[in-house]
Order: structure tokens, then C-alpha cells, then sequence
């Protein structure tokens, strides 16, 4: 009888276990008391323990765990589940520790709660001691592990339990399998990946949506959007989750990162998304909230916000979720106030803004420029995340103001807001920006105290920074004590050394990384370009040039450019006009630098009808291009070209004249003996107390014997930079040129009085061995810069 009363209430338990009904459990419990069989039928506490767990009572269930005369393995593993459901680990460890005897159950309970609660060291640490028990594992087992496998990047682990899976026969297990690919996605393995994918005698929806996202995460975006499509011809059950995730896929196929793409590249970005959209539609998803958020976040990042704004007009509902990917869209499109547009919308609808609203329109802010509010909308943050600090001191670098950014990075260290690699590399920028060698180096201990001073990326930063403070011994230093290096960091001290005239050095300094192995970048070559062009080494620049063809960075816009520059640079100016023809691709900076090639070369001519062919191209000239152009015509005595060029600036292309196209025409006018509209040009411009157009000035009035101008301008650089040695060398050269020795000798003495000392001028000469630089004495004798006293003649001979 009493059996036959105990399976009916251990029914109606489960009854109540599988409805949730808290109050008639209850009521079978005090029945349960009152008959008695409590406390000798094990079988129905252990059910009491499983409902009131379901429940989420845990004071009840622990109430009857302690109350229980005789509990067997399942009551401590129920009591034991119910913590770690309750996610109260301290309190599970503790019944863990506490148990009599423990079968597979108990450590998989254990196991899967740590894994799945963020504690992966200590669920992997349970595992090694289960099998030192003797334990074998399960499929449960060894998803648990691989879970937590991959959340630490643990390959080692991993492999070794793949081994153990394979030996037990549980590697063609779904759920190990699963469990066992998304360990390797998540390490980025994706050769394991897909070994692991095709030994899956049946992959389900979560195999296909797992490799997916490790082949998107990766870059791989065309085999991502392969693998959805033979999911979809496999028949599989395509869900909300799937789709989810191909839209993922399809926001990083598109470049709407930068939202300047055209409206053709756009369409391009977009069409597969579209094609998941109509899918969407097709399978009747379109009312899941998460899934409209992936489709706007698709949308978004592929920069058709047209798209973005129909989705979001239509969503039934919509989520804080939904209004920052919104407000994320405009930022990345530059487009600041439709961003605070949609953040005031989103307040007036009742939504609460949370961080990452915070961070979205802090971003948007700085990328249209708009610090001023940026900084606002920081201010207004009751607690700042390091993702914010780090957004507004972006946004005062990429400002130029980099006194502010110092400034914030101070306040940062006083909240005890602990900087992270990105923080290192913007500040570091910020100091090299403002030459500030000191502040630097307090950043620099900073990273030191941070650990973060081996970190390869703020390495860079470090090198970049010492470089353009102009210490480049520093810079080396760093170079050298770094245990790992990559393209960047060689780029860095490169350009450092270059940055410091340094140019032989950077040279040597490329050759040293491709002996090592380091592939040049678009970079690399740009600067090695730089210094072959700053040495007017033709012989080195050509074979520079060659291992640009080789590995195949000819055709890059940058490398194009810096490669005319150098031909240029170096006299052969038919070779860059040669390259510049064949280029497929240029911009603004390609033709600048053919149109200035020339203008270094004194042929004026064909800079301006170079100048003609890039307007009638349709590329659209800078200040830049003007800068050439009218140097051009200065050199080659075109000066009312010259001067219709000028003009023609800010009327026809909106360009704003500065200081260097009123040099250029000052000169152009000078050359020319044109002194009178050279006079009155200087009165109406905006820059009479800059030092270089007075000498430009000075130097004309040199060559057509102007004394009474070449005073007047002398007399301003006395008092500009009156310890510039050029102005009184020149004015005292122009007097004894015309036999006025008294004025010239009045010049040097007023020269010698200032203490002003004129500076050696240097020449070099290009041999088999390399560079060799000279340097002009007073007594007209030339000084190896290696090896003092040797004549000029003899050294180049003997080389």
C-alpha cells in the first residue's frame, strides 16, 4: 500500500516539477510530512529536492537536503546540480567537497558550471583531477572542456582531449563533435576547423553556424557565405541563429567601415545580405527582434543606412540594441548628427542610452570631426570604460590637439584608470606630435609599470615616438630588446632613422629585415624610396624598384608615388614620367608628385601641361598640386602662367592660397625682375612675418642688384630670425657684387656683433661602395665625413 501511495505522489511531484506549480508542491510536501514517508522513502525526497531546485527555491531545497535521514549519490548530486544551476559556485564546491563517494555525474556537474560561469582554469583543473580519480569522461565531459578550452585559447588542452575523444570513441559524438569544432574557431585553427567539420558524420545547424563564425572570423567571408549556402542545400533546418549568423558574415564582407564607398560598391557590399534578407522574409523571421537587429547591424556596416532607417521604420519592436546599431551606422558614416538625432529619438521612446550608446556617439562624434560634442558626451559619463577613454583621446590625436590629449591622459592616471596597449600607442603618438621627449618618456615608464612595454604595438609607438623626438639611439634600444617583432616595429625604425637623416642607416636597416625574413610592406618600400631619393642614389633605387615588381606591390597607388618621387629626385625624370604612364591607378598624390618631378627638373612646360592633363582627367588638384605646379613655373620663367595658375585657385577649384603659393609667386615675380608687383603682392598678403618670403625675396634682389628692395627685406629677417646666417651673407654679397665694400664690411660686423655663425655646406658623391658625403671648409678644401683631411679628388679616385 505504502509503495503504491509513494509512486502516486512521486507522479504528482512530477507533475508539479513539470509545470513549475510552486503552491501544490508545496502542499504534496507538508502531505508527505504528515504521512510520514519522508522520512523513510529516499525516492520521494530526492523528487522534493528536484522541484523545489526547479522552482528556484534553494532555501527549500537545502532545507530538505539537510533534513534527509538517509541520502544516497542522486540526493547529492541533486542538491549539488541545484547550486550550480543557481549559479552559487562557492556554495556547490563546498557539497562537492563534502560528498561521500561521487560517480560521473557529480564532476560533470561541477564541470560544466565552472565552464559555463566564466571559470574555465578552474573547470579544466576539475577535469585533470576527475581523471586522476579514475573517472572516465562522457560526452557531457569533454563539451564542458573544449567549451572551456576555447575560451583560453588553450590549443594544448584541446588537442590532447580531441586524442582522448577519439581513443573512447566519442570523437563522431554531435556533441562532442560540435563542442570540438567551436574549440578550434575559437583558436582560429581553421584547418582543424574543417578536418573536425568533415568528421561529423551528420553536422546539424550549430556545425554549420560554428563554422561560419570561425571563417568569418578569420576573413575568410567568401567560404563563410559557401558554407551557409551548402547548409541551405543540405537541407538543414535553417534558424533564426543560422541566419543571424550569415548576417554577421555578410556585414564583413561589405567596406562600409570607412562610409565612403560609391553607391555601385555599395550595391556589391550588399547583395548577398539581400539575398539573406528575402530569405528571411521567406521563412517567416521577420518579427524575431534579434534577427532585425543583425539585419540593421548588416545594413549598417555596409554603409546603406537608406536600408537601416526601412528595416527599423518596420520592426514591431525594437531594443536599446536596435537604436545603437542605428547610431553606430551614422558614426561610421561620419554623419554626427543624424547620430544624435536617432540618440534623442531613442530617449524621447523611453529607452535608457547604455554604454555602448555612450561609446557608439562618442565614436560618431569623433569621426565627423565633432570633438567639441564628443567630449560632452564623455563628460557626461558617470563612469567612462576604457573603450571611451580611449574614443575621445583618439578623437583629440586625430584633432591635432595633442596638448589636450596629454592632459586627458593625466586625468586618466588620477581616476586609477588602468591604460591598455591602444591607450599606450595614441598617447605615444600624441608626445612624438608635440616633440615632447620628456612626456614621452614618463609614458614610457607608464608602460613599463603597465607591463605593456613589450607589447609589439606599443613598442611601435615607443620607436616612433624616441624617433621623432630625434632620439633615435633610444629608439634602437627598444628596437633591439624586443623578444618578437613584426613588420610594423622594423617600418617604425625605419622611418625613424630616415626622419633623422639617418637615410644610409634605414637602408642598411631594410636589407638587415629581408635577409631575416620580414616581407616588406607598402610601407617599407615607400620609405626605403624616401631615403634612395634624399641620397640620390639612382643605382639603389633601381633595385629597389625590382623587388617591388617582384613581389608584387607594383601597382600600389603608395608605392607608385613614392617610386616616381624618387626617379625624380634623382634626375632620371623620364623613368618616373615612363612609370607614371603605366600606372593603372593614381590619385591626387601620383600626380602631385609627377608635376613636382618636373618642377624639380626646370621643366616648367611640361608641369603645366601636366597640371592641364590631371583637371581635364577629373582629378581634382589640392593645395599640394598648386605648391608643384607653381614651383614649376618659378623655375622655368613661366611667370604669367604662373600667375593665372594662382589665380585661379580659390575661383575654379575652391582651393585657399597659404604661405607656400605666395612663396612660389613672390619667387616666380622675383626671377623675373617683376619687383613692383612683387611689392604689392607682399602688402595684401596674409603672411608678412614669415621669414622664408623675405628670403626668397632678398635672394631675387641678389640676382638683378635691387638694394634698395634686397634692404627692406634684409631688414625684416634681422628681425624675423636674426640668427639665420643666409640673410647677411646674401645682403653683404649683394654690396660687394656692386663695389660697396664699406656696406659689406658693415654687414659682417653686424653679423659678428649678433655672433651669428655660418654654417659648412656639405656634397656627396654616389660610388661601387655606397653614399659618400663631403663637407665644404672655409679654404675651400673637402673633408671626408669619415676620414678627415683627405682631398676631394683623391678620396673619389681611390674609391
Amino acid at each position: 500500500m505504502e509503495s503504491k501511495t509513494s509512486t502516486k505522489l512521486a507522479n504528482l511531484l512530477q507533475s508539479c516539477i513539470d509545470k513549475k506549480a510552486h503552491l501544490a508542491g508545496k502542499l504534496l510536501h507538508a502531505h508527505i510530512l504528515r504521512t510520514g514517508l519522508f522520512f523513510i522513502d529516499t525516492f520521494l525526497s530526492n523528487r522534493l529536492l528536484e522541484f523545489y531546485s526547479k522552482c528556484g527555491n534553494m532555501n527549500s531545497s537545502r532545507r530538505v537536503f539537510d533534513k534527509m535521514p538517509r541520502k544516497d549519490i542522486y540526493s547529492w548530486n541533486a542538491i549539488l546540480g541545484a547550486y550550480c544551476k543557481a549559479n552559487k559556485l562557492e556554495d556547490a564546491h563546498a557539497v562537492f567537497v563534502q560528498m561521500p563517494e561521487r560517480n560521473t555525474v557529480s564532476w560533470n556537474t561541477l564541470i560544466s558550471a565552472l565552464a559555463r560561469s566564466g571559470f574555465e582554469k578552474n573547470a579544466l583543473n576539475a577535469y585533470y583531477e576527475m581523471n586522476w580519480e579514475g573517472f572516465m569522461p562522457t560526452h557531457f565531459t569533454l563539451a564542458s572542456v573544449f567549451s572551456a578550452c576555447g575560451a583560453l585559447v588553450d590549443v594544448e588542452c584541446g588537442r590532447g582531449c580531441h586524442g582522448i575523444a577519439i581513443k573512447i570513441g566519442l570523437d563522431k559524438n554531435m556533441y562532442v563533435g560540435n563542442a570540438l569544432l567551436c574549440m578550434y574557431t575559437k583558436c582560429r585553427l581553421m584547418g582543424d576547423a574543417i578536418k573536425a567539420f568533415e568528421d561529423i558524420p551528420e553536422p546539424n545547424e550549430v556545425s554549420f553556424t560554428a563554422m561560419m563564425g570561425g571563417l568569418a572570423e578569420t576573413d575568410e567571408v567568401e567560404e563563410a557565405l559557401k558554407m551557409f549556402m551548402l547548409m541551405h542545400r543540405s537541407r538543414i533546418c535553417i534558424d533564426s541563429v543560422s541566419l543571424s549568423a550569415v548576417l554577421g558574415v555578410c556585414a564583413r564582407e561589405g567596406c562600409g567601415e570607412s562610409g565612403l564607398h560609391d553607391q555601385c560598391d555599395r550595391f556589391s557590399c550588399n547583395v548577398h545580405g539581400q539575398q539573406v534578407h528575402g530569405l528571411t522574409l521567406k521563412l517567416g523571421f521577420e518579427r524575431d527582434l534579434h534577427l532585425s537587429n543583425s539585419m540593421l547591424d548588416m545594413y549598417a556596416k555596409n554603409g546603406d543606412m537608406e536600408s537601416s532607417e526601412m528595416i527599423f521604420a518596420n520592426m514591431p519592436d525594437v531594443s536599446v540594441v536596435s537604436w545603437n546599431v542605428m547610431i553606430a551606422g551614422y558614426g561610421q558614416r561620419y554623419q554626427s548628427q543624424k547620430a544624435i538625432e536617432y540618440l534623442q529619438r531613442m530617449q524621447y521612446s523611453g529607452f535608457k542610452p547604455d554604454e555602448v550608446t555612450n561609446i557608439n556617439m562618442l565614436a560618431a562624434c569623433v569621426k565627423s570631426g565633432d570633438i567639441e560634442t564628443g567630449r560632452k558626451i564623455f563628460d557626461s559619463m558617470s563612469c567612462p570604460s576604457l573603450s571611451s577613454w580611449n574614443a575621445i583621446l583618439s578623437g583629440y590625436f586625430q584633432d591635432g590637439n595633442h596638448k589636450e590629449a596629454i592632459k586627458l591622459f593625466r586625468e586618466m592616471q588620477f581616476r586609477h584608470v588602468q591604460p591598455d596597449r591602444t591607450t599606450f600607442a595614441i598617447i605615444l603618438s600624441s608626445c612624438a606630435g608635440m616633440g615632447l621627449l620628456e612626456g614621452g618618456k614618463q609614458v614610457h615608464a607608464a608602460s613599463q609599470r603597465a607591463s605593456s612595454h613589450m607589447d609589439i604595438y606599443v613598442a611601435s609607438g615607443l620607436i616612433g615616438m624616441y624617433s621623432k623626438c630625434g632620439n633615435t639611439e633610444m629608439a634602437k634600444l627598444i628596437f633591439d630588446r624586443m623578444t618578437e617583432l613584426d613588420t610594423v616595429c622594423w617600418n617604425s625604425m625605419m622611418a625613424g632613422f630616415s626622419l633623422n637623416s639617418l637615410d644610409k642607416e634605414a637602408f642598411i636597416f631594410f636589407e638587415e629585415m629581408r635577409k631575416k625574413g620580414i616581407y616588406p610592406t607598402q610601407f617599407s618600400y615607400a620609405t626605403v624610396l624616401s631615403c634612395c631619393a634624399k641620397l640620390s642614389s639612382l643605382s639603389q633605387g633601381r633595385q629597389v624598384h625590382g623587388q617591388i615588381e617582384k613581389d608584387g606591390y607594383i601597382n600600389d597607388v603608395f608605392v607608385g608615388s613614392a617610386l616616381i618621387d624618387m626617379y625624380s629626385k634623382c634626375g632620371y625624370v623620364d623613368g618616373a614620367r615612363q612609370f607614371f604612364d603605366m600606372m593603372s591607378c593614381k590619385n591626387t598624390v601620383t600626380w602631385n608628385e609627377m608635376i613636382y618631378g618636373y618642377a624639380q627638373n626646370g621643366r616648367g612646360d611640361e608641369a603645366v601641361r601636366l597640371y592641364e592633363d590631371m583637371i581635364k582627367s577629373g582629378q581634382r588638384p589640392d593645395g599640394i598640386t598648386f605648391v608643384a605646379v607653381l614651383t614649376a613655373c618659378s623655375h622655368s620663367g613661366l611667370v604669367d602662367e604662373g600667375i593665372e595658375i594662382f589665380n585661379s585657385m580659390q575661383l575654379e577649384h575652391g582651393v585657399e592660397p597659404l604661405l607656400d603659393h605666395y612663396t612660389c609667386i613672390i619667387d616666380s615675380l622675383g626671377r623675373a625682375g617683376r619687383f613692383c608687383e612683387a611689392e604689392a603682392l607682399l602688402d595684401k598678403m596674409p603672411y608678412k612675418d614669415d621669414p622664408i618670403i623675405w628670403e626668397v625675396l632678398l635672394s631675387s634682389c641678389r640676382v638683378h642688384a635691387n638694394v634698395s628692395l634686397a634692404r627692406r627685406a634684409a631688414e625684416e629677417l634681422f628681425r624675423l630670425d636674426p640668427h639665420n646666417s643666409a640673410s647677411y651673407v646674401l645682403l653683404a654679397n649683394i654690396y660687394a657684387s656692386l663695389g660697396r665694400w664699406d656696406d659689406a664690411r658693415a654687414v659682417r660686423e653686424l653679423m659678428s656683433d649678433k655672433q651669428v655663425i655660418k654654417n659648412p655646406g656639405y656634397s656627396w658623391t654616389e660610388h661601387k661602395n655606397g653614399m659618400q658625403a663631403f663637407m665644404v671648409d672655409d679654404n675651400l678644401r673637402m673633408v671626408d665625413d669619415e676620414v678627415e683631411a683627405v682631398d676631394a679628388g683623391t678620396s673619389c679616385l681611390n674609391r
